[in-house]
């Protein structure tokens, strides 16, 4: 993740500006918010500011995550070229459902906000669309674990990452 996030910094670094920088990161999957966060920390925004444009990145995927993947990917099955690559995803994705399942609203809220590899907003939002977990249940639940993420992310990008590189 953090050659990704290294990657990001490089490549858009000079073209906008860091905090857009941070933006665009908390928006990609794999990345998302911790991403962002760690990459805050390394071009130093300060950490009010930072947390306001990486929620707010994390955010804006869920919606359109929420309600179109399941059409999309039903459309995309459809086609021989496609269907592979979406069975896989669906496959990845429902192998790490089984909390969501069991718990629902606390099972997604934890999944979104546990920072672990193959966890966070975008995987969170896809297994509840696949499990049909109705938006006005998914979406709150997946906020909080963002909220959950921040605070927990904050810490370790700007306390111990912080304590390390300043």
């Amino acid at each position: 993740m953090e050659g990704l996030v290294t990657w990001f910094m490089e490549v858009l670094g000079g073209k906008i500006s860091k905090e857009m920088i941070v933006f665009v990161i908390s928006m990609v999957p794999i990345l998302e918010l911790r991403g962002g966060l760690l990459a805050a920390s390394l071009l130093n925004i300060p950490i009010v500011r930072a947390i306001w444009y990486c929620v707010i990145g994390n955010i804006i995927p869920v919606p359109f995550i929420l309600l179109l993947i399941t059409p999309i990917f039903n459309r995309l099955k459809k086609m021989r070229l496609f269907r592979p690559m979406v069975e896989k995803l669906e496959s990845r994705a429902l192998g790490k459902s089984e909390q969501i399942e069991r718990y629902e609203f606390w099972g997604l809220a934890l999944f979104v906000g546990v920072p672990l590899p193959g966890t966070g907003a975008w995987t969170g939002a896809l297994i509840a669309s696949l499990l049909g977990i109705r938006f006005r249940k998914a979406f709150p639940a997946i906020i909080l674990g963002i909220f959950i993420a921040t605070i927990i992310m904050s810490i370790v990008s700007y306390g111990l990452l912080g304590a390390l590189i300043h």
